[in-house]
């Protein structure tokens, strides 16, 4: 079974549009814990657009009372995020290439030219007890070099795999996911995968195994919309049950 961790960036988006805690957070947390989802992400960003850093404290403290939903929390590694990450002490931080006006994620790691950088703060997340993942391009090289930065897991980028999902070259694309996951197993690597993944496409991309986590938010939410929050997440797990 692979779990579905809900990214909660677009309802603190809707939030912080009207000044008040209205979506709020927390209640939302709630509210996808209590249709059964199995983890949480956000992506906090320096201009806070959305996620503030205090939405992750106070979700912490939150699932204290939740222990079977695990918190995890994406971004770049700059010094403020590394103090959240040592303070909040999530069960997951999976560190993303971003710059720091970035609209979306769209590009994993280049272990070529970063892994100096990025393998001694893998070190410092993993002293801190905190499961460390890397954002991951579906490439076997990149693969091999993630895996040397002593990374717990990797989180594959599904971008390449929407775009194309429903047209001739699907297999294609999806073979090349199947071929990094199936090595990531190899090495002892664990897979989590996000990115424009939705209701419609996640059923094939599941047909790679090991996939350990899945984060949806963006599409999620609108579907939630579409077709109402118990409806779409049941959908969702039903899915990832397969």
């Amino acid at each position: 079974m692979t779990d579905l961790s809900v990214n909660l960036n677009k309802i603190a988006l809707l939030r912080n549009s009207r000044g008040r805690d209205y979506p709020s957070v927390i209640k939302f947390a709630e509210k996808f814990i209590a249709l059964g989802v199995q983890g949480i992400t956000i992506h906090p960003r320096p201009d806070e657009r959305h996620i503030k850093y205090a939405d992750a404290r106070d979700l912490k403290a939150f699932l204290t009372d939740h222990p079977q939903v695990e918190l995890n929390i994406e971004g770049f590694p700059d010094e403020v995020f590394l103090a959240l990450i040592e303070e909040v002490r999530p069960h997951q931080c999976t560190l993303v290439p971003d710059a720091v006006n970035q609209l979306t994620s769209d590009h994993g790691w280049d272990f070529h030219q970063q892994a100096e950088f990025v393998t001694p703060l893998i070190a410092k997340i993993n002293d801190w007890g905190v499961r460390s993942a890397v954002f991951l391009d579906p490439d076997t090289i990149q693969l091999e070099l993630a895996a040397l930065t002593g990374a717990s897991r990797i989180e594959l980028y599904t971008e390449s795999y929407a775009q194309v999902w429903g047209r001739d070259n699907q297999q294609q694309v999806l073979a090349d996911y199947r071929e990094v996951a199936q090595l990531a197993s190899e090495y002892g690597v664990g897979v989590n995968a996000g990115h424009d993944l939705d209701l419609n496409n996640l059923p094939a991309f599941l047909t790679i195994e090991n996939i350990l986590e899945v984060s949806i938010g963006h599409a999620l939410t609108v579907e939630c919309i579409e077709h109402g929050m118990r409806d779409t997440v049941q959908r969702y797990l039903d899915i990832c049950r397969g």
